[in-house]
């Protein structure tokens, strides 16, 4: 028996961390190779809400607007990966000029991207952009540490891509920021396609009081 006053549950406004949402999409070679529930089990054990999912096969235009939603993205793009060459010492095979390498990326990527279907996600929870990068791992799967989905899913690695002229196989997309994210989710679904439910295990993770167990 639970002795005296009982503390009321703590209620948090919309702003806690808990309510951060991100896209994660599972690529074409995410959904060939079976993935699917793992990786949806990946964010679900780490205590992360799914909020939104459907399947579709993009199209062309709708993977272009996704990876230029950032209007810096054309440059940026193009000096990472100019930048990786250098560092190796080497050329880089396409050009030293940052939009003229993105143009052949985007090309690759809308390629890879409409090739067959995709699963689009909205995932909600204390840190979720940060907390889902960590878990996806690092962009190129070579180089992903053990334990990330790329890493423990993936051989591919950026020599071998840019040998085949392809885009790099790596499972999924996640968003890189709270900005990318919000502006992410908004490009891939309608409001009405997010959905805002309670779990019950959300009272674990977020009551500090662990309140209702006693």
């Amino acid at each position: 028996m639970r002795c005296g006053s009982e503390k009321p549950t703590m209620i948090f406004m919309k702003n806690h961390p808990k309510f951060e949402r991100t896209l994660v999409i599972i690529k074409p070679d995410g959904i060939q190779r079976g993935l699917i529930a793992e990786v949806i089990k990946r964010y679900e054990q780490i205590g992360l809400k799914l909020v939104g999912i459907k399947m579709m096969v993009p199209t062309a235009e709708l993977i272009e607007k996704h990876y230029t939603l950032d209007s810096e993205w054309r440059v940026k793009t193009g000096l990472k990966s100019i930048k990786a060459y250098t560092d190796k010492g080497l050329k880089h095979p396409v050009s030293n000029d940052p939009l003229e390498v993105t143009a052949v990326v985007l090309k690759k990527l809308i390629e890879y991207m409409t090739k067959g279907p995709i699963v689009a996600m909205v995932w909600q929870g204390a840190h979720a952009v940060q907390i889902v990068r960590k878990l996806t791992g690092g962009t190129e799967p070579l180089t992903s540490d053990v334990g990330t989905i790329r890493g423990d899913f993936v051989l591919d690695s950026y020599s071998m891509s840019d040998n085949d002229h392809r885009a790099v196989r790596n499972l999924v997309h996640a968003s890189g920021s709270v900005k990318e994210a919000n502006d992410e989710i908004t490009h891939w679904f309608k409001k009405d396609e997010v959905f805002d439910y309670k779990l019950l295990n959300e009272a674990i993770l977020y009551d500090f009081e662990l309140g209702g167990i006693l």
